[in-house]
């Protein structure tokens, strides 16, 4: 395959990217790799830290976010950790950093699980009985009121309208359980 950037070398660094459900491929060469900045080979032993914020920009995810502090202010209450030293080390202190940094953590998060920030599960279908329909309904409540900020009213009187269908279909699994 054919470096996207330069179309002389053979792309090498292959960057899939997939945001909101959108996915973007990116296929370089190494030289075009570096120079965008997508990976870095000039270190021959690269850690895994390297390599997770080689292929997540990470400031790029925090310049959105304009209430965030420099990096030195926020700090760890418990540990006494800023976030210049979590980004030097790729490592937390303790387990209140994860409180002291979230408005840091958020947008990384979001941008790497694909806008997602909880983790819900799976739930085998033989077992979860109407917990799949009831978690739909949580998931279009959320898109339902999406779409009212957006003032999209016809995409929310769909919503409204499949959520009001799903809750019929648990009353009536629920009748049907109790008789």
């Amino acid at each position: 395959m054919e470096c996207q950037r330069c179309h002389e070398n053979t792309a090498s660094v292959h960057y899939t990217q997939v945001i909101n459900g959108k996915k973007d491929e990116v296929h370089l060469c190494e030289k075009c790799a570096e120079k965008e900045g997508y990976m870095d080979f000039s270190n021959q032993h690269l850690s895994m830290h390297q390599f997770l914020t080689s292929m997540v920009p990470l400031d790029s995810a925090f310049k959105k976010n304009q209430s965030i502090q420099p990096e030195t202010a926020t700090q760890c209450d418990y540990c006494g950790m800023t976030y210049g030293e979590f980004r030097r080390k790729g490592k937390f202190g303790c387990s209140h950093c994860y409180e002291s940094f979230s408005s840091y953590l958020t947008p990384l998060l979001k941008r790497v699980h694909s806008g997602n920030t909880e983790h819900v599960g799976k739930i085998p279908k033989r077992i979860g009985g109407n917990l799949h329909k009831q978690r739909e309904v949580e998931n279009l409540r959320t898109k339902l009121q999406e779409a009212i900020q957006a003032e999209a009213f016809e995409e929310a009187a769909t919503i409204r309208d499949q959520i009001h269908q799903l809750k019929q279909e648990l009353e009536e699994e629920r009748k049907g359980g109790e008789a």
